[in-house]
């Protein structure tokens, strides 16, 4: 019995530590806004020059994609959330917050791929970006989801926790 038990110990923390590794939240999102938590004021500019700020989506539901078309991690995530935003973006508004410098990059990528969601940009570089720094944007890509009271419900850099958190809504 007690050999079980060891063993079932042992199993379990194998477990534990395989979860850990595998959830890169632990590591890239630590900083991220907490859930509960209000989003800051921005205000940046779609490729039609319009100017948008998170008031304009007030009572929605918002995700909020920090991203730039040469972050390998964020161009494997493009499927993924064109197959979220075609689910759920009836409901629920996608908005893309690029950290791309060159807006010729930006549109091809966009076109080339068929995302359809708002982007957004200043088009500077992420270390740069005050809205990046207000977000507390440390790794892209990092998502935020967004209640209708503008409040913070999730923030992380995984995909699969996104799909997750909308499913529940």
């Amino acid at each position: 019995m007690k050999k079980f038990l060891l063993v079932f110990a042992a199993l379990a923390a194998l477990v534990s530590c395989k979860n850990a590794v595998n959830d890169a939240d632990s590591e890239y999102a630590v900083d991220m806004i907490k859930k509960g938590e209000s989003i800051p004021a921005f205000a940046l500019k779609d490729r039609a020059g319009v100017l948008h700020s998170p008031d304009e989506f007030a009572g929605k539901y918002v995700v909020y994609d920090f991203w730039a078309t040469w972050c390998p991690d964020c161009r494997a995530d493009v499927p993924a959330m064109k197959e979220l935003y075609a689910k759920y973006g009836d409901k629920v508004t996608f908005v893309g917050i690029s950290f791309d410098t060159e807006p010729e990059k930006l549109d091809a990528y966009v076109a080339e791929n068929g995302i359809a969601w708002l982007q957004l940009s200043d088009f500077v570089a992420k270390k740069e970006s005050k809205v990046g720094e207000d977000f507390r944007v440390k790794w892209i890509p990092s998502m935020y989801l967004v209640g209708p009271d503008g409040k913070v419900l999730l923030g992380t850099v995984m995909v699969d926790k996104l799909r997750l958190a909308l499913e529940a809504l």
